[in-house]
């Protein structure tokens, strides 16, 4: 594991599975909230089984329509932003501890 961590395409390519990653665990924690299957969450949203088990594998990207959809069905709202500096966002009125945010490079 260390010759991989030292590995600079290694380290890329884990920093750009870091949004998906973080988009799976947002949805693994929700649905989890909601008591629904992944196939629950599939019938909700008008998709395969195979499409909620992608995303949840943090390892594809998603469309912003595919983000709509699920939000809806996880009777949640989808936040896209911009955001100079992440660490601001505090003064902004958004409490990191209430909010699931993704910083994608």
């Amino acid at each position: 594991m260390r010759r991989r961590a030292g590995n600079p395409a290694y380290r890329a390519e884990l920093e750009r599975l870091a949004p998906y990653e973080a988009l799976a665990r947002i949805v693994i924690r929700r649905r989890g909230q909601l008591g629904l299957s992944q196939a629950e969450l599939a019938l909700r949203m008008g998709t395969s089984h195979s499409a909620i088990s992608r995303i949840e594998s943090g390892r594809h990207p998603t469309t912003v329509q595919t983000l709509r959809r699920l939000a809806d069905a996880l009777e949640t709202h989808l936040v896209i932003g911009f955001a100079d500096d992440i660490a601001g966002l505090g003064s902004a009125g958004v409490d990191a501890r209430q909010a699931d945010l993704i910083a994608a490079g």
